[in-house]
C-alpha cells in the first residue's frame, strides 16, 4: 500500500464503517412469537443471573424479579436521550404501572459517574451499574449496534415481549404494556 492512495483507502473505511452502524443500529428486531414455550432461556436467563450494584454498591441480585414483568433500561449518564426519558420512568414506575412492572435501569458507566447521576437525580426505580459489559448483555438482546437508551420489556412468564432502541414513545409502551 502506497502512502499516495492512502486517504482514499481512509476514505473507503470510513464509508464501510459508517454503513455498518447505520445498519446495526437500524437493523429491524425479529418480531417475538407469542407462541414461544414458557421455559425462560437465552438473554433473560442470563439477565437473572446477574447480581448487579446499585448506585450505592449493594449487590441487587436481579433473580429476585423472575415471575414480575419487567422493564429494562439499558442507559449512560452521557446519553441525551436516556437522560431525557428518565422522569418519564420514574413516573412509570411509582404509578398504577409500578404495580405490576418492576423498572430497572442498568447504566453503562462507571460506578462513580452512575452514583453521582443517581444522588443529582430522584429516580424512582432501581439503577443498576453494569459497566462495559452492560452493552453485551444488551446485545444479548438483540441490540447489536449497542446503540442507548435501549429498552426491553418481558412478561412476567420470562419472555421477551419487545425491545426499543432509542428515547421511549410512552404513548406505544403503554399500549404494550397493556398486553402484558
Amino acid at each position: 500500500m502506497s502512502k499516495k492512495n492512502l486517504p482514499a483507502y481512509i476514505a473507503v473505511a470510513v464509508v464501510f464503517a459508517a454503513i455498518g452502524g447505520y445498519l446495526g443500529i437500524h437493523k429491524e428486531q425479529p418480531p417475538v412469537s407469542a407462541a414461544a414455550p414458557a421455559t425462560v432461556t437465552g438473554p433473560v436467563d442470563a439477565l437473572y443471573k446477574q447480581t448487579l450494584p446499585d448506585a450505592k454498591g449493594v449487590a441487587t441480585p436481579l433473580a429476585q424479579y423472575k415471575g414480575k414483568a419487567m422493564l429494562v433500561n439499558f442507559w449512560a449518564p452521557w446519553c441525551a436521550p436516556c437522560v431525557q426519558e428518565m422522569p418519564e420512568l420514574s413516573a412509570l414506575a411509582a404509578g398504577d404501572e409500578g404495580k405490576k412492572l418492576q423498572v430497572i435501569g442498568i447504566g453503562i458507566d462507571s460506578p462513580s459517574n452512575i452514583a453521582e447521576f443517581s444522588n443529582k437525580y430522584q429516580i424512582t426505580y432501581p439503577v443498576l451499574v453494569a459497566g462495559m459489559s452492560g452493552t453485551e448483555l444488551s446485545r444479548q438482546f438483540g441490540n447489536t449496534g449497542g446503540g442507548l437508551p435501549y429498552t426491553v420489556l418481558i412478561g412476567a412468564d420470562g419472555q421477551i415481549r419487545k425491545t426499543y432502541l432509542g428515547k421511549l414513545k410512552f404513548d406505544e409502551l403503554r399500549k404494550d404494556l397493556a398486553t402484558l
